[in-house]
């Protein structure tokens, strides 16, 4: 299996008063002058659900002749209550059926999109971290392998899921079955890690994995740093624009070195995400502010901010 190669990025394009839960998306002018600032750096984005945010994103690439190439996902919603998830996680049944319901619809829309676009859309996830012990959108492994068969039956791009290293080390062997690679998320800062020890972390996680599966390929589709904490779930020590800029230095000589295709978290400031607290660090893991101008790790390629 031939993934292509290149600088690799995370991208929801949302701005303020913008979010996927109110439906308020990006406008295909926004998102276009976001591809605009991306493509100086970048050749792959992952989009993370097939909304009409990820609808325009795919209709702005292919309009503007833009040189991306995308890793789609489709976002599944909880089927499963999580009563240990520490945010929340419980629903009615009337509400997990509801999902069950959207989950399929979700995955129509992915195969659409993946045929309508198929020049464009590399790959496909079917899910993210959906089956991680905190997560407050479980679904159960033997739904994703059944959901996984369906997508691949319809689509010819190669079919992944996108989740922490854990769960691939500890439950997911049946799904490792039926995907073409495995995608990993490795977050050493929210481990209460030093900026000292982040890489090594990284690179443990995602040997980890692979050492479960020496014949799947393996990716990162997340790994970051923040720039910014409440010192809620993370100190304030540990996040800052020169520790995100050490971290993504040593990321990117590493997966390169090591052949390994990454996609870096992520492109721009989320503030629909997380607590009301401005700053949440759920908030803060882009490498440009909601704003678009580059934070210290984009300013040597993007200028100072004007």
């Amino acid at each position: 299996m031939n993934l292509p190669q290149g600088n690799a990025i995370c991208y929801s394009g949302y701005r303020e008063g913008q979010s996927p839960g109110e439906q308020i998306f990006p406008s295909r002018e926004e998102i276009l002058e976001d591809l605009l600032i991306l493509q100086k750096n970048w050749t792959l984005l992952r989009l993370y659900d097939c909304s009409l945010h990820a609808e325009r994103v795919l209709e702005v690439i292919e309009t503007e002749g833009l040189p991306f190439k995308v890793l789609l996902g489709a976002y599944l919603a909880a089927e499963l209550n999580n009563f240990g998830c520490p945010w929340g996680g419980t629903y009615t049944e009337e509400q997990l059926a509801l999902n069950r319901a959207e989950n399929a619809a979700e995955l129509e829309r992915l195969i659409r999109l993946a045929q309508r676009y198929e020049a464009l859309v590399f790959a496909v996830a079917v899910g993210n971290e959906c089956t991680v012990e905190w997560s407050d959108h479980i679904v159960a492994v033997p739904q994703m392998v059944a959901y996984v068969q369906h997508v691949k039956q319809a689509l010819r791009q190669p079919v992944t899921f996108c989740e922490n290293y854990v769960p691939w080390i500890t439950k997911l062997a049946p799904l490792v079955e039926v995907l073409d690679f495995i995608s990993v998320h490795t977050y050493p800062v929210w481990e209460y890690k030093r900026i000292e020890e982040a890489i090594s972390y990284t690179r443990d996680n995602v040997e980890s994995v692979a050492r479960c599966y020496p014949d799947k390929p393996v990716i990162i589709t997340e790994a970051g740093w923040a720039t910014h904490s409440n010192g809620r779930g993370m100190p304030l020590e540990l996040v800052s624009e020169s520790l995100q800029e050490v971290y993504y230095r040593a990321l990117m000589s590493w997966s390169q070195e090591a052949g390994i295709l990454t996609f870096v978290f992520e492109a721009f400031d989320e503030p629909w995400k997380g607590s009301p607290d401005p700053m949440e660090p759920e908030k803060h893991w882009g490498l440009f502010t909601v704003d678009r101008r580059p934070k210290l790790v984009m300013q040597g390629l993007f200028g100072l901010p004007s």
